[in-house]
């Protein structure tokens, strides 16, 4: 991993804000238009109005980024947004629930030196999309600061380098902020230098998996590079880093949810089309009826917990079909994707649009499906309950990538197709701000 480095975070002033829950937002990319109005509501000062601002009646085009600007120096000037009085990196803890049991996913949070992927120690595992990044480019450009964090994920098998900053925090009352989910973000400054040098020592040699964020590393990767061209860029200048989480991927409240597809605008195929068009490549058994037994389906897939078994919904029938890869699905997925390795062709997601959607369907120019993480949402788009309303004739259940096959994969400079991952909980934004002036 690059050089890490301890800041002078921006961090809401309570004494003027009151309730640090009601001013933290998620990342943008998780933010629908009914959430927008839940944080808008929950306070004047809600971090949203920085990481995805409402587009207002009569807006230019760019407007709502001038306006993200504009409110990030306003709160600076009005002390609402303050300044850590020494660099610091933090502890972050993530406290929820999930399955029945009461998780911890600990972290920590500091700046990292910015190299470009495929120069050096940092690894994307998955694709970006140039609009996303656009969009971004012209917020950090407006705002001149990091509004939220990477989360990046590094190999420490016995945890030793959070062990060292869990004992500095030993019996010390952290800031301490509730989500809209209800998952509890604390955070600790450490403005130790000594503990700092030691865990940046530790951190040197590893290597860092971007495990969210991946369009905002190459936002930073970006705007450091307009930086230099136009010649304001020195090598000190906290542009050339990115304000990132790190976890242990051995740490034990690392989450990763399954990204379930719901999709809408094809042929409504029935059951016996399925089984037809796919029985070539996959066995196919009819396992439920109903699409409220989603989640026996998927419980059963769970447990079997193979990449290479996947389940299919037919709306026009209401039935559940689970197919399981034949050899020769994998011989075709050697034939559609050559350039990838056998692992990548391997992946549940990979063999889901290449072999299943674009090749045995017909489906190359499908629209984008809806990505939903929980059985109760696939069964709520299925029965109108969802919040889009839309339509689906189709819905495909997929076991998440494996931790290791992120790092594997990472290594091997490959990308997983999109939505491989979704790491829970989301990280919270308005917690640090890593200013760039």
């Amino acid at each position: 991993m690059p050089v890490i480095q301890a800041f002078r975070g921006l961090r809401y002033n309570l004494a003027r804000v009151g309730s640090l829950s009601e001013c933290i937002a998620p990342p943008y990319d998780v933010i629908d238009a009914n959430l927008q109005d839940q944080l808008y509501n929950a306070s004047p000062h809600n971090f949203v109005r920085l990481e995805y601002p409402k587009i207002l009646p009569n807006d230019s085009p760019g407007a709502i980024y001038d306006r993200a600007g504009r409110t990030l120096r306003s709160w600076q000037s009005e002390k609402i947004l303050q300044p850590e009085p020494d660099p610091a990196i933090y502890v972050y803890h993530q406290q929820f629930e999930w399955l029945g049991q009461h998780l911890v996913r600990r972290g920590l949070m500091a700046n990292v030196r910015l190299e470009r992927f495929g120069e050096g120690k940092i690894y994307p595992h998955e694709h970006t999309h140039a609009q996303a990044k656009e969009d971004r480019l012209q917020m950090l450009r407006a705002c001149r600061a990091n509004l939220s964090q990477i989360f990046g994920l590094y190999p420490d098998p016995t945890n030793r380098i959070q062990e060292l900053l869990e004992a500095k925090i030993m019996g010390v009352l952290g800031t301490e902020a509730v989500d809209h989910l209800g998952v509890r973000h604390t955070i600790w400054p450490i403005s130790d230098l000594g503990l700092i040098q030691e865990v940046s020592a530790l951190l040197a040699n590893l290597p860092m998996f971007v495990a969210d964020g991946h369009h905002r590393y190459e936002t930073a990767c970006n705007y450091r590079d307009e930086l230099a061209a136009a010649g304001i860029l020195t090598n000190e200048h906290p542009a050339n880093y990115v304000l990132s989480a790190l976890v242990s991927m051995s740490d034990p409240g690392l989450v990763v949810l399954p990204t379930h597809r719901l999709v809408h605008g094809i042929p409504r195929f029935t059951t016996q089309q399925l089984h037809e068009k796919l029985s070539k490549y996959f066995d196919c058994e009819l396992v439920a009826k109903g699409s409220e037994s989603a989640g026996a389906v998927w419980a059963e897939l769970d447990r079997l917990d193979e990449q290479l078994i996947l389940v299919i919904y037919s709306a026009e029938s209401k039935e559940w079909t689970r197919i399981s890869a034949k050899e020769a699905a994998i011989d075709r997925m050697a034939e559609l994707a050559p350039e990838h390795s056998s692992a990548w062709r391997e992946l549940g997601v990979a063999v889901l649009h290449t072999l299943v959607f674009e090749d045995a369907l017909g489906l190359k120019d499908m629209p984008k499906p809806t990505y939903v993480h929980q059985v109760q949402e696939v069964i709520d788009g299925l029965t109108g309950r969802g919040v889009s309303k839309s339509d689906y004739s189709l819905a495909a259940m997929v076991m998440p990538a494996s931790i290791d096959q992120i790092q594997n994969l990472s290594l091997g400079n490959e990308r997983m197709p999109a939505k491989s991952t979704y790491f829970f909980p989301k990280l919270a934004s308005g917690l640090v701000v890593h200013s760039l002036e």
